[in-house]
């Protein structure tokens, strides 16, 4: 009788975990299918307001840059002062962006309605990383990855949404998809009581604090190599994520809904890299994912600016799944270097890698209308020749396993 008591006891800690993870996968999805409609609206939006190649790198930028600058802040602030609500109060403010951006009819009310996107993205992503992390169960690459794998979901949904509601119905459908921010709050409510739980636990138990693997001069130096590494991915994922649609109209003459469902097939690549990438690096080491990430997605990029409308949309699958297999691998090997400051590093690494979305589409979209929008990507193809600094990383394999 003991054994089935025991085991009823110990069962519940188990589903409630997973459960969790669960809760923050379908809460990033909802979250970044709201954020990724605001670059999937694109044609919407430059032919409606008659709107240059460096205005759409703005809008993102104003997007990007309140999500940047504000995320380490949050991390740091909440890994001293954890604060299980915010969650659902940094969604709101994103509702707030979302319904602003149904009305907005000037360039300033945009780029209004895409910071406060991003100032909502700002709350969510290190809060919820942090707690992806604490239900992890000791698999962090796992947990990592299926709280990301949400998020690129929800990235890939919204050019499909875009395709077959925003194009028809036009910019005021955008309103309509309150209803996921809706949904989202009410679950980040729930998994805020999970947390405010989990923290009144553990300090009671006064669990000490995880001792880091590197000194603190060899972890700021790893650090810096893996913010190059970022800077190398989303670089080159900007000119996808917020041309792409553009360079098929531009090549190809496709139509908007066309060039929205080849988006959607690169996002759906990225989104299944993404969830590779962790439980593979729980398995072999996140620095070899790191290698094979970066560098493996090199002879894919080369390819891609001389290839035929097949053969783009071909290309666009390994380089999402290649590519994508990176963060949630450079996410945990950042906290295993830094582990008690899990929140920080989660921001800054969020914050960063959207501020070089930001910045990457801004500087994109200025080369665009200097140049071409088909010179963008012969130029970025050599980004991820930069990964070759993963070389530099020490080898924390036997400690991130």
């Amino acid at each position: 009788m003991v054994v089935v008591t025991e085991e009823k006891q110990a069962a519940p800690v188990a589903v409630t975990t997973f459960a969790v993870l669960a809760a923050l996968s379908v809460s990033h999805l909802l979250n970044d299918t709201i954020q990724s409609l605001i670059a999937a609206v694109y044609p919407v939006l430059k032919e409606s307001y008659a709107l240059t190649y460096t205005q759409i790198g703005l809008i993102t930028l104003a997007f990007q840059l309140t999500a940047s600058l504000l995320q380490p802040l949050v991390g740091l602030y909440t890994d001293r002062r954890p604060l299980p609500f915010s969650l659902t109060v940094g969604m709101s403010v994103t509702l707030g962006g979302l319904l602003l951006l149904s009305v907005a009819d000037t360039f300033p009310a945009i780029l209004l309605s895409a910071a406060l996107v991003g100032v909502g993205s700002a709350v969510f992503h290190p809060e919820a990383s942090r707690v992806a992390r604490l239900a992890s169960g000791g698999r962090h690459g796992f947990a990592q990855s299926l709280f990301q794998v949400g998020g690129n979901a929800g990235s890939a949904l919204g050019p499909l949404l875009a395709a077959f509601v925003v194009v028809p119905w036009g910019q005021g459908s955008l309103a309509w998809f309150a209803v996921a921010a809706v949904a989202a709050m009410v679950i980040l409510f729930r998994v805020g009581r999970w947390y405010r739980a989990h923290l009144a636990d553990r300090r009671a138990k006064k669990a000490p604090a995880a001792l880091p693997p590197v000194s603190t001069k060899q972890a700021a130096f790893a650090i810096g190599v893996l913010l190059c590494l970022i800077f190398s991915k989303y670089f080159y994922m900007a000119s996808l994520s917020s041309y792409y649609t553009l360079y098929l109209i531009d090549s190809f003459g496709v139509g908007v809904a066309d060039a929205q469902l080849r988006l959607f097939v690169f996002l759906g690549a990225v989104a299944a890299g993404t969830f590779l990438g962790g439980p593979v690096g729980d398995r072999i080491g996140f620095k070899a994912v790191i290698w094979g990430s970066i560098l493996g997605v090199l002879p894919f990029t080369l390819a891609l600016p001389y290839a035929n409308l097949f053969w783009t949309t071909v290309l666009t699958v390994p380089i999402g799944l290649i590519l994508a297999s990176a963060f949630s691998a450079i996410m945990v090997y950042a906290q295993e270097l830094l582990p008690s400051r899990v929140g920080m590093v989660a921001g800054l690494f969020f914050g960063f890698a959207f501020g070089m979305g930001g910045v990457g589409a801004a500087v994109l979209g200025w080369l665009a209308d200097q140049t071409s929008i088909g010179y963008v990507y012969k130029v970025c193809s050599f980004l991820p020749l930069i990964g070759l600094l993963t070389a530099l990383l020490p080898n924390l394999h036997s400690r991130a396993r």
